[in-house]
C-alpha cells in the first residue's frame, strides 16, 4: 500500500515560544512564504527541495534546513517518494535569548546556510519532538537549546539590520506597511504605485528585491500569517477568511495549507487542544 501524506502541526505547552510539525509529503509543494519565527527542519527520510532566497537547495537524512524570520523559502519533494521531517518553529525571542546565553551574542541572531549537515543536530530536533510527544518537559527544553547552541557555534552570527537606502527599497517598506494595514481590502498595483509617486513595474521591481516575491504573493503570506493569529485566538476559520480578505473558506483552506502545511481547521483544532491540556495543568 502506497503511503499517504500526513501531518500534525502542535505545540507543547511545556515549551513556550516553538510550534512543531511531523510531516510526511510526497506531492505537497509550499508556495513561496515567510515565517515569523525561525525553522529547524530536520530531514529524517527523502529529499525536501526548497527555493531560500534566489537559490535552489536540497536537505536529505541528517540534515537539517534553517530558515530565518521573514526569509522568503518555498518548499517540494525533492525524490519522488517524497520527504519526512520533524520541524521545529523558535520564536526570534527565544533564539536571541540562547545565543545571548551561550555564545555571548546579543541583539539580533540568525543563521548563515540554509542547510546544515549535522547527523548528530538532526537528531537533537528529533529528540526534541519526541521529548515534547511524551511530557517531558525538562527534556524537550534542554534538547532544544542543545541543538540550538550547536548550530549556532556553527552556522549563526548577529543579523545586519538593513535599513532602505534607495528610492526603490523606501518604496517597497512603504509598501508592505500599506498592504500590512488595508489587508481585506488592499489597493491594485497600479493604485498603489500612484500612492507612492512610482511606476507599477518599478515598484514591482523594488518589491520582490527587497521582500523575494511580488506584492500579491506577500499579501497572500500575510493573509495566512494573519488568519493563524485569528485561530489561535479562537475565531472559527470562516471568519478568519473574511476577516483578512479571502472570499471565502475554501480560499483561505487552499492559501493556509500551502503555505502552513495543514488545513485551517486541523491547525485550530490542535490549537484547541493545546490551551486545554494547559489549562488543566495549571487547575
Amino acid at each position: 500500500m502506497a503511503a499517504r501524506e500526513q501531518a500534525r502541526y502542535w505545540q507543547y505547552p511545556e515549551l513556550p515560544g516553538v510550534d512543531l510539525l511531523h510531516a510526511h509529503y510526497i506531492r505537497k509543494t509550499f508556495a513561496r512564504h515567510t515565517h515569523e519565527t525561525f525553522v529547524f527542519a530536520a530531514i529524517t527520510e527523502g529529499v525536501e527541495a526548497f527555493h531560500y532566497r534566489n537559490d535552489l537547495v536540497q536537505a536529505g537524512p541528517g540534515q537539517i534546513a534553517l530558515v530565518n524570520p521573514d526569509t522568503s523559502h518555498t518548499g517540494h519533494a525533492g525524490v519522488p517518494e517524497g520527504w519526512t521531517y520533524r520541524t521545529l518553529y523558535p520564536a526570534a525571542e527565544l533564539i536571541d535569548s540562547i545565543a545571548a546565553d551561550t555564545i555571548a551574542l546579543r541583539g539580533s541572531v540568525g543563521f548563515t546556510s540554509p542547510v546544515v549537515d549535522d547527523p548528530y543536530a538532526a537528531r537533537l530536533v528529533v529528540e526534541v519532538h519526541r521529548a515534547a510527544e511524551e511530557g517531558n518537559a525538562l527534556a524537550a527544553d534542554s534538547l532544544l537549546r542543545l541543538v540550538t547552541a550547536r548550530m549556532l557555534r556553527s552556522h549563526g552570527g548577529r543579523l545586519p539590520v538593513l535599513q532602505p537606502r534607495t528610492a526603490g527599497a523606501r518604496n517597497a517598506a512603504r509598501a508592505r506597511a500599506l498592504l500590512e494595514e488595508r489587508l481585506a481590502e488592499p489597493p491594485s498595483l497600479e493604485g498603489l504605485a500612484k500612492e507612492l509617486g512610482t511606476s507599477p513595474f518599478a515598484l514591482l521591481r523594488a518589491f520582490k528585491a527587497a521582500y523575494g516575491m511580488p506584492p500579491h504573493t506577500w499579501l497572500t503570506d500575510a493573509r495566512v500569517r494573519r488568519a493563524r493569529h485569528l485561530l489561535d485566538a479562537g475565531t472559527a476559520p470562516a471568519d478568519a477568511a473574511v476577516a483578512v480578505g479571502f472570499t471565502d473558506q475554501p480560499h483561505l483552506n487552499r492559501h493556509f495549507t500551502r503555505i502552513v502545511g495543514v488545513p485551517p481547521g486541523a491547525y485550530r483544532r490542535e490549537r484547541a487542544r493545546t490551551y486545554k491540556t494547559a489549562g488543566e495543568r495549571s487547575a
